[in-house]
């Protein structure tokens, strides 16, 4: 355990101070206490023949009784010992009996240097050790605070023999970005042949992006294959809460990468420092603000600097300043699509690399049962399918545990502990089903690929469905039919049960909003081709929180009757379906409750089948009944 600077110190000057009262204690340790005697009492002695031998010392004279007992007397200072005893009457017979050696008294260079280090030398050393800890802290604080307007970016070195270095052909797809790239990087290598041309290179470079796909593994195979020094930063390490501090960091970033010139440097989330300016909030002395106007001039002021070339990235470029766009800075723009089918192919076989595959699998079924992910999703899926493979302590990833992983993604695991009651799983089934049912008749619509009544994170049951297609654009028609879907399963509620539940929330919701942008925002209804609505957008948010009508009332109110024409127009056609195609309805539904799940041509091959005549008598549902969960989900 890393002990804190301070405390250290403090229990290093405890040892000391503990170190030093030991000392004492020895120093000081009481010692037996010789006995005293008068010399009146030592002549007694004398004549009595107790005492054997007499060391005189200076004026003490240490006397060793008969019976080896020890005592001392006192004489006076110049004075002979033997003449004091013969003054006070001593037997001159008996003190010759007594042994009586005189010694020369020795000063003790202890008797000095023990007080001169304990009273002198000792406190000052402490006291010097507690001045030099002080110094020393004060010494480090004060590097911290010159360290605190320092860049926090992360240098990745030209090392080209770093195993761990991404290139670009770790990040499959992206084929009109990389092409992009590759100019930077040609750039770096061989900047002469482009400045012989009278070329220059792009100042930055911006990539646009939804999340996760592939923007910051984009600028890490850049700096791979350029092999130069890459500083790596995100937009939120430069801002903090002293003015000031941001603008010193973006200096200091720019100052260290000319110092390493060619170099890259890479701001991620350039949203968090980029916003537009002038929001009002903060004035001209918002940190946010200085920041930004420092990277302007960095990036295309009065110093002109062609070796260091700045690569950011962000999924909002709508909300950036004008200033960073213009030409000069990032003048440079590439667009980053979420992966095709066949993109999203490579993506898996990368990610999976590494892992131990079964003969099964089929990248190109889980790339098409994936549209609309990202490179970062399709990751997850193949990060899932690993962990559930070997959590059933199976040697090898199969081609189940990819699909069970695509599901677990979109919708959360299965929740086995839910158990519905045998009322709401027939509500379910045929809610479900009437959702397949309503799409397999509609022409054109996507393909059904799995039914399921159990129930997945918030889910009560779904049906999924995969684009036969990825379409870039899509038609009136297509939304129709989408919104016919949705209305499936509460109508087939309706036709079987007499009444809808709770189940249809989440398809009414989808609908409405499905149909509001039909008539709002794409021009597809019978009131022509106007956009209605103005969006109002606090940038330094970063979202939409109004949306402020640009029609009058009498506008409004034919919006509404459109929004509830479609509404109503998809809730009858899929009514008629239903209706119309009963017993296939209720032949879907009873292989549900049978199976629980239906994958793709288990239901192709029920549709094809001729439905035999069931007598199935409609159930009202009363108040009693139980309902599905409202937070049911159709995909």
């Amino acid at each position: 355990m890393k002990l804190n600077p301070l405390l250290k110190n403090f229990l290093f000057v405890v040892v000391i101070l503990l170190a030093i009262g030991g000392v004492f204690s020895l120093l000081y340790l009481p010692q037996e206490e010789i006995k005293s005697v008068s010399l009146s009492q030592l002549v007694s002695d004398i004549n009595a023949d107790k005492i054997k031998k007499i060391d005189v010392s200076g004026d003490t004279a240490i006397i060793t009784y008969s019976d080896d007992k020890t005592a001392k007397s006192m004489k006076e200072s110049n004075s002979v010992l033997s003449d004091v005893l013969a003054n006070l009457g001593v037997d001159k017979t008996k003190l010759q009996k007594v042994q009586i050696s005189a010694s020369v008294q020795q000063e003790s260079i202890w008797s000095w240097l023990v007080p001169l280090l304990v009273y002198g030398i000792l406190p000052l050393v402490v006291i010097g050790f507690f001045f030099w800890s002080m110094t020393r802290q004060a010494r480090g604080s004060a590097g911290q605070v010159f360290d605190f307007t320092r860049s926090r970016a992360k240098m990745f070195g030209s090392d080209p023999n770093n195993k761990e270095k991404i290139t670009f052909k770790d990040a499959a797809g992206l084929k009109e970005a990389k092409e992009e790239l590759t100019e930077i990087v040609d750039f770096l290598k061989f900047p002469k042949k482009y400045l012989a041309m009278g070329a220059k290179i792009p100042r930055g470079v911006l990539l646009l992006g939804s999340a996760g796909v592939g923007k910051t593994l984009l600028a890490r195979a850049v700096a791979g294959e350029a092999n130069v020094p890459f500083f790596s930063i995100s937009g939120s390490e430069f801002v903090e809460m002293f003015v000031g501090v941001g603008s010193a960091r973006v200096r200091d970033l720019f100052a260290t990468a000319k110092k390493a010139a060619p170099a890259i440097i890479f701001i991620d989330e350039l949203d968090a420092i980029g916003r537009h300016r002038g929001t009002g909030i903060g004035g001209g002395h918002d940190e946010r603000e200085q920041t930004l106007n420092m990277i302007l001039v960095e990036m295309d002021g009065f110093q002109k600097e062609t070796d260091v070339i700045v690569m950011a990235a962000t999924n909002r470029g709508d909300i950036l300043d004008p200033a960073l766009l213009r030409p000069g800075r990032f003048d440079r723009k590439i667009i980053l699509d979420p992966p095709d089918v066949h993109d999203r192919e490579a993506i898996l076989k990368i990610h999976s690399k590494e892992k131990p595959l079964a003969t099964n699998v089929n990248f190109k079924e889980i790339a098409e049962r994936t549209p609309g992910f990202s490179g970062a999703d399709l990751a997850n899926i193949a990060n899932e399918a690993a962990l559930m493979a070997a959590r059933q302590n199976k040697t090898e990833v199969f081609q189940a545990d990819f699909l069970e992983a695509i599901e677990k993604v979109l919708l959360g695991p299965e929740r086995k502990s839910h158990i519905l009651s045998k009322k709401e799983k027939e509500v379910t089934a045929y809610h479900e089903a009437g959702h397949a049912l309503v799409s397999s008749s509609i022409p054109g619509t996507d393909p059904v690929r799995k039914i399921s009544i159990i129930s997945r994170g918030m889910a009560g049951g779904y049906t999924f469905k995969v684009q036969s297609e990825e379409n870039k654009l899509r038609n009136k028609t297509q939304f129709l039919a989408e919104i016919a879907m949705l209305m499936g399963g509460m109508c087939a509620e309706r036709l079987i049960f007499g009444e809808m539940t709770t189940g249809a929330s989440n398809d009414l919701e989808k609908a409405s909003h499905l149909a509001r942008k039909i008539v709002k925002e794409w021009g597809m209804s019978s009131l022509g081709p106007i956009a209605f609505g103005d969006k109002q957008e606090m940038v330094f948010m970063g979202k939409e929180i109004s949306e402020q009508n640009n029609y009058s009332q009498a506008v409004a109110e034919k919006i509404d009757k459109e929004i509830e024409s479609i509404l109503k127009g998809a809730e009858k056609r899929a009514t008629e379906i239903v209706t119309k195609r009963k017993d296939m309805l209720t032949k879907i539904a009873k292989v549900l409750i049978e199976k629980e799940t239906i994958e793709k041509e288990e239901f192709e091959k029920i549709m094809h089948e001729k439905p035999q005549a069931v007598n199935h008598k409609p159930q009202a549902m009363t108040s009693k009944s139980p309902v599905v969960p409202k937070s049911k989900k159709t995909i």
